[in-house]
Parts: C-alpha cells; structure tokens; sequence
C-alpha cells in the first residue's frame, strides 16, 4: 500500500502542471472563439456578449480559478460547435477511441512480442535480419500515409475492406449497449452480425495503429531478451538439457518481461493520445475526430479537455506499469 500511495502522490505534481500549461496554451493560440461563434458577419456587440458568455472578458487569473473549480465539479466545459457539453461529448466517444486502442495494442502485442523474441534467439541470422527491417520501416510509416494507402488498395482496388465510414455497417444495427465498446457488446448480446461488421471495421484501422506500436514492442522485446539470454542463469538451464521453449519462457523472458510490459503499458497511452490522425481517415467516431473538429472550429474547451484526458491516461497507465513491475519483481518494489 506504501508503495501504491507513493506512486499516486506523484501523479499529482505532473496533473497539476499539465492542467496550468493547458490553460495557458490554449489562451494564446490564434483565432477569437467569439468572434468564431458569431461569425464573420456579426457586429461588435455581439461578439463581445458571447465573450461575456463564454467567460472570456475577464481576467486571465479568474479564468484559470472558474476552470480549476469546474474540473473539480466534472465540468470540462461547452462545445459550441456541438451544442453538448465537453464530458457529454467525450461520454459518447471515448468507448470508440479505447476499442480502437485496444484493438492496435492487441494486435502489436500478438505480433511484436513473438517478433522480438524469435529476433533475439536467432540474432544474426535471417528471421533477425527480417525483424529488423520490419520494425525500422513500422517505426517510420506515417500514418496517415499508411492509413490512405490501406483504403486505396483494400477498399477502392480489391474491395476487401468494408468503406471507412465508422465503426458498423451503415445497412447494420448496433449491438444493446452495455460497455459502448461494440465488439464486447456484440458478444454480450449474442449479435453475430453486429459482431462481424465490427470486426470487419476495426481491423483496418487497428492495424494502421498498431504499425508504430508493432515496432516498439519487437525492439523492446528483441533488446531486452539478448540482455538476458547471455545471463549465467540461462546458460546453465541450457546445460542441463532443459527444451528450448522452456529456457525461452520460463527462465529469459519471465526476466525480460518487465522492460517488455513498460513498453506495452506506454504504447497504450501513445495509441490512446494518437489515434487523431488514423480516426480522421477513417471516419471512426472517437476522441480524436472530436478533437480535429474542434481545432478546425477555434473551439478550445474539448482541446482542453482531450489534452487533459491524454494525460491523465498517461499517467494511470504509467501507475499500472509500476504495479505490474512490483509484482513481476518484488525487488521494485522494496527498492522504492
């Protein structure tokens, strides 16, 4: 518990500076929201009463105590551009953007975990060399470069992909809400064509997401089992006749796994807070998207309050990494 507290009390420092450059920042970018709002043809009178609505006529100090007192009341502000409040908002997106992360850190876990293994125990030979010329052009894809090119080929050229249009069927129901997370939900409720269209929408830009995260987990995972594979403890199970998939499993990667799960934990906040490029190509209906509209309407409550919620997520995962350490390795846990 000591341990635990610890980590929590230092997330605190690290929310709050990042709550005062949040409000400082999104004060001083280009554009008036007012005169936004109002549009190019209003008069002066009007802009200057939807500034006094929108709590921009007075001074920068007491804005900063209106926002801090709102965030503790849970009120991350309005969205003019859709007429809801910011949490409203974020309530109905946020369960597409955590699919759509999920989905990306699977799919890199399944496939950078075993990369990076097979990587190390074979250094220098071809599966090594292939590894590393994956994970090198993974790590440089842009995404939106990569994004456009899976919807050329695979939708407009082959027509294996279904058309990037959200996160179902147009022709399709969605599942009975129970998480807002469609594939769990499918599955809850037994609705296997639901299930399908889900499945067959998620894939494409899970796997656009997951390219960097791929990269990252292989390197990790390659680094960290050649670190221990030369160890003296694994020469000598090797010695003693033990199969090679046991000294792997048990005795090199049960030691390699903590700089491995750090790794997966923080590419889940990356794949959390990035997903603003892949979910804008492809229509997906998240957090992201919501963002990109906002920029483009000067509207800065929901930047605030995405940049808020990138960071925070940041910050719980990076607890829940150090969880996961202390319990693969109580030696952290007692050196802390």
């Amino acid at each position: 518990m000591q341990f635990v507290l610890r980590r929590v009390l230092a997330m605190v420092p690290a929310l709050l500076g990042v709550i005062v450059a949040v409000f400082l920042i999104t004060r001083v970018l280009p554009g008036d929201p007012a005169r936004t709002l109002a549009g190019d043809q209003a008069d002066a009178s009007t802009v200057e009463k939807i500034r006094e609505q929108m709590g921009l006529d007075r001074p920068l100090p007491l804005q900063f105590v209106d926002y801090v007192v709102g965030l503790f009341r849970g009120d991350l502000g309005y969205a003019w551009h859709t007429g809801h409040t910011v949490a409203q908002d974020l309530a109905t997106r946020i369960p597409a953007t955590v699919e759509l992360a999920l989905a990306a850190l699977v799919i890199a876990v399944v496939i950078g975990v075993p990369l990076g293994i097979a990587s190390a125990v074979f250094r220098g030979r071809l599966i090594d060399h292939v590894t590393r010329v994956i994970t090198l052009v993974g790590a440089s894809m842009p995404l939106f470069w990569l994004g456009l090119l899976v919807i050329f080929v695979f939708y407009f050229q082959l027509d294996v992909a279904p058309a990037p249009t959200g996160r179902i069927g147009d022709s399709v129901n969605p599942p009975t809400h129970a998480t807002g997370l469609y594939i769990v939900d499918s599955i809850l409720s037994g609705d296997t064509v639901a299930l399908g269209s889900s499945l067959a929408h998620i894939i494409w830009p899970a796997l656009v997401l997951a390219t960097g995260a791929t990269a990252m987990i292989s390197r990790m995972t390659r680094s960290a089992t050649l670190e221990v594979i030369g160890q003296d403890y694994v020469r000598t199970a090797t010695s003693k006749g033990l199969p090679p998939l046991v000294v792997i499993g048990k005795h090199a990667f049960r030691n390699a796994s903590p700089a491995v799960v750090t790794v997966i934990g923080l590419e889940f906040g990356q794949l959390m807070a990035g997903a603003v490029l892949t979910e804008t190509i492809f229509s997906w209906p998240g957090v992201g998207s919501y963002v990109t509209q906002s920029i483009l309407a000067t509207d800065y409550a929901p930047v605030q309050a995405f940049t808020l919620l990138s960071a925070a997520v940041y910050l719980v995962v990076n607890l829940l990494v150090d969880l996961a350490q202390a319990a693969i390795d109580p030696r952290i846990r007692h050196a802390s």
